[in-house]
């Protein structure tokens, strides 16, 4: 039936129309922008999820030059041990050679001298962005990495790396320490040793009078385990004999327990209990902070030959703790390496992972874009057509 009001094969052709028309839209928007998602209304739920790896990705930009920051802190530092290790190996065959008679020791100390003296100003250079690895106490945390747990909780980690003080300044010596046992064994000043029989404490006095700068460590020592508190700013003797009874107790040693009492105008006292049926040994320690791992080459005089068979002594200690010092650096910086591959291989999968979901097929587009304009033009004719049946209406009353 003809009709003049409904003209039905137009309103088809119509549709056809704006339905190719908006497929050509999202073809050439995706030619444009090269992604098949650009935004939520594209796959709501493909764009959740790209949008939260995308932010990873930029987290992970930032941890890796943290990683980056981290590595050179560290190589500085293990070149400097590594340096200071050959400068004590060095003095070392001075001192061996000031244990003959027949040299002159005077000319010899003033070469101990100088290497001293190199070494210290190599300790004070081994900075990198403000932070020396080899002065003081403590650690320094480098980020590495971001944790995302199942319920989607983020969480950041770190590489900590243990500052190894190789310092030539003789600490201050530290009197924070007094010891006794049941028997009435009264050691006194910085160290004390026992052998606490069963059922007997070993009581450990933390001074009231006693300086507390951060950086000074106070170490216990149990059969071997070695328990070491290290005073922060702000510390008072409760606060370290708190510290040393609970890592005592948090180690779980069986038949050792440690109980604190605090003495607020009075010394703090921790009393560590053996209960486990044989003798326990027990040392207790204090090391002033603010002294160097490499104190003791200021007491290095081989200028007579006493002080040169000391000196000898000395020096194997010294370098041991500098050989130390290289072993720890390197392992971290071997370790700081491992992650920053990581990092980087987990960025290129992310980013890998995010195109999969969001970039368009080029080739796919391309030539579903020549299907859509074809069909686009077809559209446009058959339009045509069906809007000139109303001319032929017409003509039926010609």
């Amino acid at each position: 039936m003809a009709s003049l009001l409904t003209n039905t094969s137009a309103m088809v052709a119509l549709q056809n129309i704006r339905t190719i028309s908006s497929d050509l839209a999202k073809v050439q928007e995706q030619i444009s922008t090269g992604k098949k998602v650009a935004g939520a209304r594209d796959n709501a739920a493909v764009f959740a999820i790209t949008t939260i790896m995308d932010s990873d990705v930029k987290g992970f930009q930032a941890i890796s030059a943290s990683l980056n920051l981290g590595s050179s802190t560290v190589g500085v530092a293990s070149g400097a041990s590594e340096t200071i290790t050959s400068l004590l190996s060095d003095m070392k065959g001075a001192i061996v050679a000031a244990q003959e008679d027949n040299v002159d020791r005077t000319k010899i100390q003033a070469d101990v001298v100088e290497l001293r003296n190199q070494i210290a100003s190599i300790v004070n250079a081994a900075s990198f962005n403000g932070l020396n690895m080899v002065k003081g106490a403590g650690n320094a945390d480098f980020l590495a990495s971001l944790d995302r747990d199942s319920g989607g909780s983020v969480t950041a980690s770190s590489i900590s790396v243990s500052r190894q003080n190789l310092e030539t300044a003789a600490g201050v010596a530290v009197v924070g320490l007094d010891t006794t046992t049941t028997t009435g064994v009264n050691a006194g000043g910085t160290a004390a040793a026992a052998l606490v029989a069963d059922t007997n404490t070993f009581a450990l006095d933390i001074d009231v009078g006693a300086t507390f700068t951060a950086g000074d460590t106070y170490e216990v020592k149990i059969d071997g385990r070695k328990f070491v508190y290290e005073v922060q700013t702000g510390d008072d003797h409760d606060d370290v004999g708190q510290g040393i009874t609970n890592l005592i107790n948090n180690a779980g040693l069986t038949g050792i327990a440690a109980v604190f009492t605090a003495g607020g105008a009075a010394d703090a006292q921790v009393d560590i209990t053996n209960t486990k049926g044989t003798s326990a040994a027990i040392e207790a320690t204090v090391t002033d902070g603010s002294g160097g791992g490499l104190g003791n080459l200021t007491g290095l005089d081989v200028s007579t030959k006493a002080g040169a068979q000391a000196a000898l002594v000395s020096i194997e200690g010294l370098i041991q703790t500098a050989v130390d010092a290289s072993a720890a650096f390197g392992s971290s910086l071997k370790r700081i390496d491992i992650q920053i591959t990581f990092v980087s291989d987990f960025t290129d999968s992310l980013k890998t992972g995010i195109g999969a979901l969001v970039d368009a097929d080029l080739e796919e587009a391309s030539a579903r874009l020549q299907s859509l304009q074809v069909q686009q033009q077809l559209g446009i004719q058959a339009l045509s057509i069906a809007s000139q049946s109303s001319q032929n209406v017409l003509r039926l009353f010609q």
